[in-house]
Parts: structure tokens; C-alpha cells; sequence
């Protein structure tokens, strides 16, 4: 059986996202998504849900109200203010959040909170500005796991039918060992071009694989393949026939939310100066390895607290991923082109 390997090799982009009024990204560019139900037709596309997570700590601990402007309605402040996605969803011991007056007190209390609690620094708030003219809410989604087992690394293949460019695998073949197949259970296989799997890991975490050429919100998608798996009859047991191919994905970006910088919020002394999003992510045959980081930089009038059959597995063309830990993706993943993800740096 073939081995399922996901690696992430280095990218960095800077993107801008905007929630209505996106402009078409070449196809090889992978755009942030600001909410997991932003529609677009970009074909490579992620979401992770720390930007989701700063905002509701500036709606819920900071304005203490729904986020308005005083110039005028904003879409993506009316999405985000649905607060679709919360820090419920997810184990305490894999998100840090912090707010108050961007001081070296806030500084310190963040740089010790992350090295105890994930032994890591922010890359996001190296350049910032500490003298307490700003506030700053700002969050770290980490996340470290491995699969039950190691999956088998397996050559180098195209990936989609139309790229050239080859690209490393991982999965499970016919001379992969029995244990791999308790890495893999089957949500749905109804052809060649619609199935889904689940990746199996030591913790918590959920890796779910979907197989399609469907280009809906990621949300969506979410939905079509929670439903298709609702409604499968067959078995869901990896069989000692099936195989399985996974792309090794590995990029980094740093993503601004220009559409709502610049804006001062209702009834506070608050202007957001940047709003900013990073991720590193990286998947191989061991695990997955996951650092998001956000943070509303917001300027101050006034420098004080603000109030208020055997089948084949082949994920060798377009599909989605989602990481779930509870009852909803933290991060999503539409890869419409794996060479090009891996090439960036």
C-alpha cells in the first residue's frame, strides 16, 4: 500500500484578501480567505481561523459591541462580527490571545506567555512599535501532531492533468506495511473524481482529504463532504487493496486586511492602522505542523486602556483539506496546483 507524506516546503507571499471585492489572483497564487465562508474563484486558497480570533476578542473584551466604522457599513467587519468561528472550537493548550496598550509590559507578558506555553516567539510583532501609542489585540494558533504512523514517501508524480512539474507523494501502496491502513478510514468513495478520506493522528486533531473539482467557499465544500459521508452505506475501512497518494504542501504567507485598515471604529479612540495574518504551514509523512499568528495594530487618540471496490486514493489533482479539532475546521486548504505551492519561497 502507498504511503501517505506531507511535507511543506518554504514559501513566502504577501497577499492582500478582501472579503466582497476580490481581484482575480494568477492560479498559482495562493490567497487567504478572511472568513471560512468567503466565496471566491480562486483556485489555490486557505483559511485559518486567527484573524476570526482577534476579532472576537476586539468585539467581546475590547469595544464590549458588534464592530461599526464611522465611515460607513464594511462587509468584512459585518462577516466577522458572526463570530462563525471562536476559541471553543479548540483546545486551550493550542491558542494563546492577548490585548491591551502595545507597551514593553504587553510585550514582555506576550514573549513569556508563548515560549511556556509553545515554546515559540512571534514573528509577526518583531518590528513593532512599543512606546504605548498604540493597542494591540493580537493571537497564536500553534499546532504540532503526528499520524498514528509514518506513512511511506513515495517518487515524485505530476499533480492535476495539466502540470508539468512534478511533485513528492506519500501513501500507501501494495508494498506499504498493514499497520497503514489503521492511518486511513473512508468517509465516501463514489468515483474516481469524488472521495474523501480521514488521516488518522496520535491527538486530537482530524485530517480530512476531500477529492474535487467543486470551487465553492471552503465552507461549502465542508458541508458537500460532510453530507456525502452522512449518506455513504459502504464500507469505510481502508482495504488491503486500496492505495493512497497525498502531496507533500509546504508554504508560508503573510496576508493583510487592507479593506478595514484605516478605519476608526464606533464610539472608541480606536483606528485600525494593520491588520495582519501570518501562517506556516507544513505536512509530510509524520504529521502536520501548523503556526498562525494575527493581530489588529490599532492607533489611540488618547494612550489609554480603551474602554468598552478497491479504489485508489490519489490526491494528485485538485482537493481540499481540512484540520479539525472539535466540531469545526480551524484551518482549510483548496490546492489546485502542489508544484506551485512548494516552488514558492
Amino acid at each position: 500500500m502507498k504511503k501517505i507524506v506531507l511535507t511543506l516546503a518554504a514559501m513566502m507571499m504577501f497577499a492582500t484578501s478582501a472579503f466582497a471585492f476580490f481581484k482575480k489572483a494568477p492560479e498559482t497564487e495562493l490567497v487567504v480567505m478572511p472568513m471560512f465562508s468567503t466565496e471566491t474563484q480562486d483556485q489555490n486558497k486557505v483559511w485559518v481561523g486567527t484573524f476570526q480570533l482577534v476579532w472576537n476578542d476586539l468585539m467581546d473584551n475590547v469595544v464590549k459591541a458588534p464592530i461599526e466604522f464611522t465611515d460607513g457599513p464594511s462587509n468584512l467587519a459585518d462577516e466577522l462580527n458572526k463570530q462563525e468561528f471562536t476559541k471553543e472550537m479548540l483546545s486551550d493548550n493550542s491558542y494563546y490571545t492577548a490585548h491591551g496598550v502595545a507597551n514593553m509590559n504587553l510585550k514582555e507578558q506576550i514573549d513569556t506567555a508563548l515560549m511556556e506555553k509553545f515554546n515559540e516567539t512571534s514573528d509577526l510583532l518583531q518590528s513593532m512599535d512599543w512606546s504605548g501609542r498604540n493597542y494591540l489585540v493580537y493571537a497564536m494558533l500553534k499546532k504540532d501532531f503526528e499520524f498514528l504512523n509514518a506513512f511511506d514517501e513515495l517518487k515524485k508524480e505530476r499533480f492535476g492533468k495539466l502540470n508539468k512539474e512534478k511533485v513528492q507523494y506519500f501513501g500507501i501502496n501494495q508494498d506499504s506495511k498493514k499497520a497503514l491502513r489503521e492511518n486511513v478510514s473512508v468517509l465516501f468513495y463514489n468515483n474516481p473524481d469524488d472521495f474523501a478520506v480521514e488521516l488518522r493522528t496520535k491527538q486530537n486533531d482530524r485530517v480530512l482529504l476531500y477529492r474535487t473539482d467543486d470551487n465553492k467557499s471552503l465552507s461549502a465544500l465542508y458541508d458537500d463532504m460532510m453530507k456525502k459521508s452522512d449518506e455513504y452505506t459502504d464500507s469505510r475501512e481502508f482495504g488491503k487493496k486500496d492505495r493512497l497518494k497525498v502531496p507533500f504542501i509546504s508554504f508560508k504567507s503573510l496576508n493583510q486586511y487592507p479593506e478595514i485598515q484605516g478605519k476608526t471604529i464606533k464610539d472608541t479612540d480606536l483606528t485600525i492602522d494593520q491588520a495582519l495574518q501570518s501562517i506556516d504551514f507544513k505536512m509530510d509523512n509524520k504529521g502536520v505542523k501548523l503556526k498562525s499568528e494575527a493581530a489588529l495594530i490599532m492607533k489611540m487618540s488618547m494612550p489609554v486602556p480603551i474602554m468598552r471496490e478497491p479504489a485508489d486514493f490519489f490526491f494528485d489533482d485538485t482537493f481540499v483539506m481540512f484540520l479539525i479539532e472539535k466540531d469545526k475546521p480551524y484551518f482549510a486548504l483548496r490546492v489546485a496546483d502542489a508544484a506551485a505551492l512548494n516552488k514558492k519561497k
